[in-house]
């Protein structure tokens, strides 16, 4: 336990602990790790500096940091079909960046997903550094919120960039990878497959896998993969020796081969210095639960309870974004209910409900008070939740929305939600 001289850290710790156990977390990028991930987070692997790569530190004492950084990677190879793993960004956004950093120099030509649309900040966002430090384009959905696949095609047959990434945050349907390779490859554009939403799905077989048909693959650890925050890149390809020499801004064609060296190179030395170690454990512990035929189950369900939820939003009045789902998130439009989307987030946390603004394709307001809200099923399947309390969770949120004015009924929703949490506990054993 922590030691108690801290109190306030304590009291905060548990109050989080407590907020976390009674209400319903359905941010569609947060779910739980297991008791053993936490168990090795906090372990005594955080003490340990580990710059390098495992046989190539440049530090003593790391026997055993080598082997669990090989078990995290091979675990990963194992479960994705690659052949070259890197397990030491510290998260998705780092890892992003080292893929640009190895295959790209300032000011080339990149194209992502516009944030507005259900991209990410570090797919050519202009605020981000990925759209302050390469010249960026960015392609839309269609006015119904599918991705529009003829028209990226155009896109980059016209703006030829170097660099594609493919990846979303706020996208409820299949990615056609195969499609999007073809598109890429035919430009002579590397093409970046970011499936940190997904990752669990992909591992699971409930989504296409971007294996064999994009360069390189980047992903969190943390959303449906359930695992700790930290982040991989993977890719296929021979790692060249070390010492060699590799231009990481040559032409596409001779770069493919040495995609793996690039990376690793943009990691460390790169971007970054020692590796959290303690990290790399709850990755490696996480990939080991994730090769079960329970989690497969899990992802499979977390999908279900997407489609079920959403249905019966919709039975209710809610507009959801591309009519359904078919992962683990919805995109909703609420101002059909006359509230703005963070009218609706703040509203449903007093409620016991956590969700998050959102835009929605071609809003008319601003992105800090959007029209929409994201909400996603991986931590609800976690505890153990089916269709059933999908049901009841529908009929909440919506009643929740309908009166968001009403302190008294958001109140007494709340009730309702820590009843169906005291059915379905987390951490049951863990106490600080």
């Amino acid at each position: 336990m922590i030691n108690k001289q801290d109190k306030k850290l304590f009291d905060l710790i548990n109050k989080e602990l407590t907020r976390q156990q009674d209400g319903l977390e359905m941010i569609a990028s947060e779910n739980y790790v297991s008791e053993n991930v936490l168990r090795v987070m906090g372990s005594i692997l955080t003490n340990k500096y580990s710059e390098g790569y495992p046989g190539k530190r440049y530090y003593g004492g790391n026997k055993y940091i080598d082997e669990i950084e090989n078990l995290a990677k091979n675990y990963a190879k194992k479960l994705f079909g690659v052949t070259h793993i890197n397990v030491q960004p510290y998260s998705g956004s780092p890892a992003n960046q080292a893929v640009y950093f190895a295959l790209c120099k300032p000011g080339d030509k990149i194209m992502g997903m516009n944030l507005l649309y259900g991209g990410h900040l570090t797919h050519g966002w202009k605020v981000n550094f990925s759209g302050k430090h390469y010249e960026s384009i960015q392609y839309t959905t269609d006015k119904n919120g599918f991705l529009d696949y003829d028209s990226i095609e155009n896109l980059v047959k016209k703006e030829k960039p170097k660099l594609i990434f493919v990846g979303t945050t706020a996208y409820s349907r299949i990615i056609d990878f195969e499609r999007l390779a073809k598109i890429a490859h035919d430009s002579n554009a590397f093409l970046v497959a970011d499936i940190a939403h997904i990752a669990g799905l992909v591992v699971a077989g409930i989504h296409p896998s971007p294996v064999g048909y994009t360069d390189v693959i980047t992903t969190t650890t943390h959303k449906t993969l359930r695992g700790p925050r930290g982040a991989m890149i993977m890719c296929n390809g021979e790692q060249l020796n070390p010492t060699r020499k590799i231009d990481s801004v040559i032409g596409w064609r001779e770069s493919k081969q040495n995609i793996p060296t690039l990376i690793d190179r943009a990691v460390f030395p790169g971007l970054q210095g020692g590796p959290h170690n303690h990290t790399t454990a709850g990755i490696a512990q996480a990939l080991f639960e994730a090769d079960t035929d329970e989690f497969k189950k899990y992802a499979k369900q977390i999908v279900k309870n997407a489609q079920k939820l959403s249905q019966e939003l919709s039975n209710n009045g809610l507009k959801i974004i591309t009519g359904g789902t078919d992962n683990h998130l919805i995109l909703i439009d609420v101002t059909t209910f006359n509230i703005t989307g963070s009218q609706a987030e703040k509203s449903l946390e007093l409620a016991g409900i956590t969700v998050n603004k959102n835009a929605i394709p071609f809003d008319t307001r601003s992105p800090f008070d959007p029209s929409g809200i994201r909400i996603g099923t991986p931590a609800l399947t976690t505890r153990g939740m089916k269709e059933l309390e999908m049901t009841q969770i529908a009929q909440l949120i919506v009643k929740a929305l309908k009166n968001h004015n009403d302190e008294k009924i958001l109140k007494n929703i709340k009730s309702e939600v820590k009843k169906i949490c005291k059915k379905f506990p987390i951490y049951k054993k863990v106490k600080y």
